[in-house]
């Protein structure tokens, strides 16, 4: 089998044998297979697309290109959640231990912040001691002895999509649906889980900038793990603005904690109890999204929710006392007040350049080898519908210094549109889809 073969097959809109596509995964993966050639077969799959049974296969080949996670031993349904990705979604750290406490078990594999969107990972690393980068075996104990575990992508699980996304990165094949998807769920899969509940972002603040674009891409998501036996479901929601108050790593792990805590914004807290709701669901723990609500509620009223992330945070060696005493979360040295020119109504935050400020003053990475500054990041005070007067404070920038200071400053006051009438209220949930 030739892999000039394989690239004229998708080049002129075919479809790609089971046979070929395992024969590509697996010599690429191998190193058989040069950049060159695997990067016209991606441009050709980002411009033909993929029918079903090929994204299925492709998805598989990449999860068995390494380990997949044999949690069968652990009792229970496995759930975990994915989110793809929005400006202050601190969603998984308040969400995970608060569905474990309600008895469902959550194995979940997650990712770093790359460009505007935060990464789980960082934002735990800002607890000080906590360590993400613990071996698989120690990964399934935990998810067996405490309900849940959070860590990185290992070298060993799913290696194939290490590689494709580097080249998808460069080659500017990234937005493609069926090589996005396939992303997410070979990861997914090799987790060992039973269940999945995606959030899938939509608007200015996310990667699909339409319904269309993200209804698209939950489907997709939702027919892989169908066709691959895993109950999932899909929620569509709206990244039109920031997700809670808090953008940067040690600020919105204090905000996920506050949830936890029984404090947290509305929309965080919402957000939180809806897709943990599902996932109580596709765990068995409940009927419908009311019983199960109610379970979540209780976890939060009881302490249980909060003292599972204490469990969580001792287990993979971090400092638990950030529970009780959040100043001990990384604080930056500096922060300034961003001033409304005028009186009115807040029309809108822009999501985009919220998280470009954050950036400029070191909150996130324009590349993966970039450092980040966990203690760094921006306070949104006033939001959308809220009313403003002159030189009423907007917004907090928080920073330790630097070039770009300044720079950030105008971009979070060019962030906020201000106007004398309200804006329609939008949707924090546009749509539920659920797997058959």
């Amino acid at each position: 089998m030739y892999i000039r073969d394989i690239i004229m097959t998708k080049r002129f809109g075919k479809t790609l044998s089971a046979e070929q596509i395992r024969h590509f995964i697996e010599g690429y993966s191998a190193g058989d297979i040069p950049d060159y050639q695997a990067a016209a077969l991606v441009m050709a799959i980002a411009i033909h697309g993929m029918t079903p049974e090929e994204l299925s296969v492709w998805t598989d080949s990449m999860l068995h290109s390494g380990s997949v996670l044999d949690l069968s031993s652990i009792p229970g349904t496995k759930v975990d959640k994915h989110s793809t990705g929005g400006v202050g979604d601190k969603i998984s750290i308040c969400l995970a231990p608060m569905v474990a406490a309600c008895g469902v078990p959550v194995p979940m594999i997650s990712g770093r912040g790359l460009g505007h969107t935060g990464g789980t990972l960082d934002k735990l690393e800002a607890i000080p001691g906590f360590n993400v980068r613990l071996s698989t075996e120690k990964f399934i104990r935990l998810v067996g002895s405490i309900g849940l575990c959070l860590i990185g992508q290992t070298k060993d699980l799913a290696p194939a999509d290490k590689k494709l996304y580097s080249l998808r990165d460069v080659t500017g094949t990234v937005e493609s649906i069926p090589l996005i998807a396939s992303s997410i769920m070979s990861k997914k899969l090799a987790e060992g889980i039973d269940g999945l509940v995606l959030d899938v972002k939509v608007g200015r603040g996310a990667f699909m900038k339409t319904e269309k674009e993200a209804r698209k891409l939950a489907e997709t998501l939702i027919e892989i793990g169908v066709r691959a036996q895993k109950k999932v479901s899909a929620f569509i929601t709206n990244m039109d603005e920031v997700l809670g108050n808090e953008v940067g790593n040690a600020l919105e792990t204090k905000e996920a904690l506050d949830v936890l805590h029984g404090k947290g914004p509305k929309d965080v807290t919402e957000l939180t109890l809806k897709l943990g709701a599902e996932m109580l669901i596709l765990g068995g723990k409940a009927d419908g999204e009311e019983a199960a609500r109610k379970i979540l509620e209780k976890a939060i009223e009881s302490g249980s929710a909060i003292e599972k992330m204490r469990t969580l945070i001792d287990a993979q060696g971090g400092d638990s006392s950030v529970i009780d005493q959040p100043d001990l979360l990384p604080q930056a040295s500096h922060k300034i007040s961003i001033l409304s020119p005028e009186s009115g109504t807040i029309h809108s935050v822009d999501p985009l350049k919220i998280a470009h400020a954050a950036m400029m003053v070191g909150a996130g990475r324009e590349r993966s080898e970039d450092s980040i500054d966990p203690a760094v990041g921006i306070t949104i005070i006033k939001k959308r519908m809220d009313k403003v007067t002159k030189d009423e404070e907007l917004a907090i920038l928080h920073h330790n210094g630097g070039s770009s200071v300044e720079k950030a400053k105008e971009t979070v006051k060019a962030a906020y549109t201000i106007s004398d009438d309200s804006p329609e209220r939008c949707p924090l949930i546009i749509d539920i889809i659920k797997g058959d």
